[in-house]
């Protein structure tokens, strides 16, 4: 195995090591400490600095591997700081498109028990480590330090390797694996039979944008589930009902974070704040999961996003000039939270107090923001049939309404939250203007429902009457037997984008839904291509018409078809519900002349990438 030598550490530990270098030991001494010098000037001109991490995670759940990481935009490189607090004979941390060990790209540290090596690698699709023959994460430093071993390397976000993982903007699926013995190579190395493994959600692509300051007469407000038991169960969603006290005056929210219990900075996962709907004057007051038949179906009605907070976030900031109203006589009091606790080693008796802080100010600012919801109608109309893969539906935010609603000078859309439920893997929303896609607003292309937060887009999006927003989703239902209609179940499905913009107006829905006698005339086919069993029914509800459907390419194939031509029922509603004047039913599907296509990447070879073997890390 050819090898590269790095330096040594002295303090640094895994194994005592034999000097493995030659009998010339003072040219080898007068090289090294050149090569140290050289090396250490490069460093403080390129690497990061181990104090400029702002962004920080736990990557396995007793918080004993950190991740760290930092985004130089100029360079197209984020630089990682992994600290392992136990390392034993080494570790594998990598990037693969849904968490899966299998053709993952990865950085492994792993020792022989006698030399430490680390190298950049892919996994195959029987778990086994091969060295990438072309090394595009590069170890930067390794420390020992009483916290444990630092290691500092760096990765472009596109290496035009086959092999790498491009990182993108959207959820990143962070791996790792804890080696708990040595090995004499890396392809000895087969990650399912390690025990110490586990996978980390995370955005590594944070905006690179300037935070607002927060006004002196900022008041917090805490909304925390008070010493909750966390249940020993891998997924909890927990669901707790607070209440802002009576005759609370109109205040600007201007920035919030996350207030976690000390010591479950690796179990609570994500963390939603919602208001009710102003309609009902009282909400019952309710502290457990979820998803249990003892929850008051009113805290449905508790839908209205105010903040969203998911692991590696930082405090989200509003922009200067604007902030989330909430308080006085147009809303709620009622505020429910919901706290998603991730503990995969069922844990016992862990009590928790966590939540997000809510910084807001009676300094009302120039504008009020506003949570516009775009997408799809949650209706069973919409539906994905079993057995899929990549099933896509579309909903549209039409021309008429945005020219009907918004303002002469549009909107600024500066976040934008994605949602669908558990089926959901890819979601979009796209602007089109004059029948052409013009911007994304926001794209996940690995998206899942259990990392959701509302995400700072890198530069506002205007959206002005008459522009057109379509936003996508595609669903996976590989492992479901049954139909997956659109509803509010966590096992139904959904397809959204809670966009965050200002100046607020009174448009807070625009979604579509298929045309209803358009699915009928579908079920009347499935009617007449079937046996007299079969019936789907008119008189039946949709989602016992769909359960009827004898499932199969045909007929997944027409539906999909009929999602992608039949004409669209519009919901251009106001916050009171009710639609704008207009005619709303049979509406064409908007067209769009020019799709948006990918900028195109010119990969050339990387000569600084290329190794015939890894490299030698003396520890």
């Amino acid at each position: 195995m050819a090898k590269r030598l790095f330096c040594s550490f002295p303090h640094l530990r895994i194994r005592e090591v034999v000097p493995f270098i030659s009998p010339l030991v003072p040219i080898y001494f007068t090289m090294l400490a050149v090569f140290m010098i050289l090396l250490i000037a490069s460093l403080q001109g390129t690497a990061q600095q181990e104090s400029s991490f702002p962004y920080q995670v736990p990557l396995d759940p007793q918080g004993s591997v950190q991740m760290s990481w930092n985004v130089s935009y100029p360079e197209k490189v984020i630089y990682f700081q992994i600290l392992i607090k136990d390392l034993k004979f080494g570790l594998i941390f990598g990037m693969s498109d849904r968490g899966e060990f299998a053709g993952a790209d990865l950085a492994v540290l792993w020792s022989d028990a006698h030399h430490s090596y680390f190298a950049d690698a892919w996994s195959d699709q029987q778990g086994r480590l091969h060295l990438d023959s072309q090394q595009d994460y590069e170890l930067l430093k390794a420390r020992q330090s009483p916290e444990g071993l630092y290691l500092l390397f760096k990765r472009p976000f596109i290496t035009c390797d086959p092999r790498d993982y491009t990182i993108e903007d959207g959820t990143v699926h962070v791996i790792y694996a804890l080696l708990e013995k040595p090995y004499s190579v890396l392809s000895a190395i087969d990650v399912f039979t390690i025990q110490n493994r586990g996978l980390q959600r995370v955005q590594l692509l944070k905006p690179d944008i300037p935070i607002a300051q927060l006004p002196r007469d900022v008041i917090n407000l805490d909304v925390r589930a008070p010493d909750v038991l966390i249940p020993a169960q891998e997924t909890t969603y927990w669901c707790y009902i607070t209440e802002l006290p009576k005759d609370f005056p109109k205040h600007h929210i201007v920035m919030y974070e996350p207030v976690i219990t000390k010591g479950h900075e690796a179990i609570v996962h994500h963390i939603e704040v919602f208001q009710c709907d102003v309609g009902y004057q009282t909400i019952p007051r309710y502290s457990g999961p979820c998803d249990s038949k003892m929850k008051p179906q009113r805290l449905n009605s508790c839908r209205h996003v105010l903040a969203a907070w998911a692991m590696g976030a930082k405090p989200f900031y509003y922009p200067e000039d604007a902030g989330l109203a909430f308080g006085g006589p147009d809303s709620s009091r009622f505020l429910r939270l919901e706290v998603h606790y991730h503990n995969p080693l069922q844990l016992k008796g862990l009590r928790d107090s966590s939540g997000i802080r809510l910084h807001y100010t009676p300094s009302l600012r120039k504008y009020d923001a506003g949570i516009m919801e775009v997408g799809l109608v949650y209706s069973p109309v919409m539906a994905i049939p079993p057995g899929q893969t990549d099933f896509s539906l579309t909903g549209y935010c039409t021309d008429k309404c945005t020219y009907t609603a918004l303002p002469p000078n549009g909107i600024n859309i500066f976040a934008s939250q994605l949602h669908t439920h558990l089926a959901g893997t890819v979601v979009s929303t796209v602007l089109a203007r004059e029948g052409r896609e013009i911007e994304v607003v926001n794209i996940d292309n690995h998206y899942s429902t259990h990392f959701q937060e509302i995400r700072m887009l890198k530069k506002m999006v205007r959206v002005l009457p008459g522009d057109v927003l379509i936003t996508s989703c595609k669903f996976n239902t590989q492992d479901r037997s049954k139909v997956t209609v659109g509803g509010f179940s966590i096992t139904d499905e959904m397809c959204v984008n809670y966009m965050h913009y200002y100046p607020r107006t009174d448009l807070e829905v625009c979604k579509s839904i298929m045309d209803p006698d358009y699915l009928q005339k579908y079920f009347h086919m499935v009617n007449r291509f079937n046996s007299d069993e079969i019936c789907t029914c008119a008189e039946k509800a949709v989602t016992e018409q769909f359960n009827e459907v004898p499932w199969n390419s045909f007929s997944g194939g027409v539906l999909k078809s009929l999602y992608d031509f039949a004409p669209i029922s519009m919901h251009c509603n106001r916050s009171s519900a009710v639609r704008f004047p207009g005619e709303w039913e049979k509406q064409p599907l908007p067209e769009v002349k020019e799709k948006r296509t990918a900028p195109e990447t010119d990969c050339q070879p990387r000569k600084d990438s290329k190794s015939k073997g890894p490299t030698l890390v003396r520890i």
